[in-house]
């Protein structure tokens, strides 16, 4: 069988063709931009890739296209596709048939943390003995791949009161609310079919899909409607519209999590997160110390054990893999350090992120001087959704460049108003660069937060520091 894959160099997608050769099947792909590091794994897989979206791509017909959200009516290859009335599916469609069925599936939902807890997730299962498949939309530390089918033979424990032989190894899935293609506008969740789904938290985002939150809500609700009775769902105590949510109808046994709230505690060892007692309905567990920060990934954590444990797995065992977990690229990632200034790249996208993150930061650095650079570039962002709570975010910033392309929408000056003297806006990225260069002194921590590629700024901003 030969697959085309419409939008083969986002991340998800990636992972799709990723486990389609995985599982034999011959595969192709066209995107309008194929580049490093995308293309290079893509093609170390033996996988051709074309860029641009030319008709001629689709020529000979493949047995089946599977289509990336990104791509609309209009765009040269849909049009030639049905034109040709040749086959066609979404990409989590697919998947949902092709791999995640008759498995175990452990889905991660939430406007936050996701890439995070499905990484942590499929460490876990990992260290568990399990070897778990996955596809997360990151690239986990612990095993430098999107994605993997994971063992196809039966590891999986079984779970008190099922006789079955075991199936497959897990599956983690990151479970995006995003919408699925041109021709189907339900969340790609949907497609998935957990037996455990962390719900992780919920915000409003995705204005360009979503009116307003409840909308977001109801596409939660329909992920809720497919986890079976004898699964889990694993559901932050902390969050009111989680809690809406499970009002609309629930028939699935829930477990929640919260640092102070919750069937899944943490008591803080230390106040930047990095040392915390995990405890179960009163019960200490243990105590994990890691290298990540921050309340929300304490959070994090929390969904991750209660979903091990739904799992069939003994999460008191797990608790020394914590050390060993190696996090997400562009999750606060250190970059390094020049002249006594720590860089750091962070895939920002919604202001409690932002404010989750630095508050992290802050906690671990005590008085420093944080330094941020920030690119409003998720759609939400773009369109201005956000800016009333961007300035609130950056509170544990002691200095903000805010990107202002020419092309923003919306006036980025408001938000430098409610800054007051900390904040500053720049035109390009050559122009923040050389804010940053001005401003920035031994002893500060400065990141870079955007969910695209920022123009490579913060290695460029390392590489003229060393300069000089």
């Amino acid at each position: 069988m030969r697959i085309h894959i419409l939008g083969i160099c986002g991340t998800f997608m990636g992972g799709i063709a990723a486990l389609a050769r995985e599982l034999g099947i011959e595969v192709e792909g066209s995107d309008a931009n194929v580049y490093p590091p995308m293309s290079d794994q893509l093609r170390g897989l033996g996988i051709t890739l074309q860029e641009g979206w030319s008709a001629e791509h689709l020529k000979p017909a493949p047995d089946l296209v599977v289509v990336g959200n990104a791509l609309s009516r209009g765009n040269p290859s849909v049009e030639y596709m049905l034109d040709a009335g040749l086959s066609y599916i979404s990409g989590p469609q697919w998947l949902g048939e092709n791999v995640s069925r008759g498995r175990e599936v452990l889905a991660v939902a939430g406007t936050h943390g996701k890439t995070t807890t499905s990484s942590l997730l499929a460490h876990l299962l990992d260290a568990a003995g399990l070897a778990p498949g996955f596809l997360i939309g990151g690239v986990p530390g612990n095993f430098g791949v999107s994605a993997r089918l994971g063992a196809l033979g039966p590891l999986s424990p079984k779970r008190e009161g099922n006789n079955e032989s075991p199936a497959a190894a897990p599956f983690v899935l990151e479970a995006d609310e995003y919408d699925t293609a041109f021709f189907d506008k339900r969340s790609k969740f949907v497609h998935y079919r957990p037996r455990v789904a962390i719900l992780n938290n919920l915000e409003y985002d995705h204005a360009d899909i979503f009116p307003d939150v409840a909308a977001i809500q109801r596409q939660f609700h329909h992920l809720v409607r497919t986890v079976p009775g004898n699964g889990r769902l694993v559901v932050n105590a902390e969050d009111e519209r989680l809690k809406e949510v499970l009002a609309m109808g629930c028939w699935t046994p829930v477990e929640t999590f919260g640092i102070d709230a919750g069937d899944w505690r943490a008591r803080m060892i230390e106040p930047d997160g990095s040392a915390f007692a995990v405890v179960r309905k009163g019960e200490t567990l243990g105590e994990v110390r890691w290298n990540l920060l921050g309340r929300h990934n304490v959070m994090n954590a929390l969904a991750a054990l209660a979903a091990v444990n739904a799992a069939g797995v003994d999460p008191r065992v797990l608790l020394p893999a914590f050390v060993t977990f190696e996090s997400v690229k562009r999750r606060m990632e250190s970059l390094g350090e020049v002249n006594g200034v720590q860089v750091y790249d962070d895939f920002a996208h919604h202001p409690t992120a932002i404010a989750t993150t630095l508050a992290g930061l802050r906690a671990k650095v005590g008085s420093a001087r944080i330094v941020v650079a920030l690119e409003p570039r998720s759609n939400s962002m773009r369109a201005g959704a956000h800016a009333t709570a961007l300035a609130p975010s950056l509170a544990d910033a002691d200095a903000v460049v805010l990107l202002q392309r020419p092309e923003t929408p919306w006036d980025v000056g408001r938000v430098i108003t409610a800054l007051g003297g900390r904040g500053s806006a720049a035109a390009s990225v050559d122009a923040l660069l050389a804010a940053l260069r001005l401003n920035v002194r031994a002893g500060d921590h400065v990141v870079f937060m955007s969910n695209g590629g920022f123009e490579n700024a913060p290695r460029r901003f390392l590489d003229a520091f060393r300069a000089g």
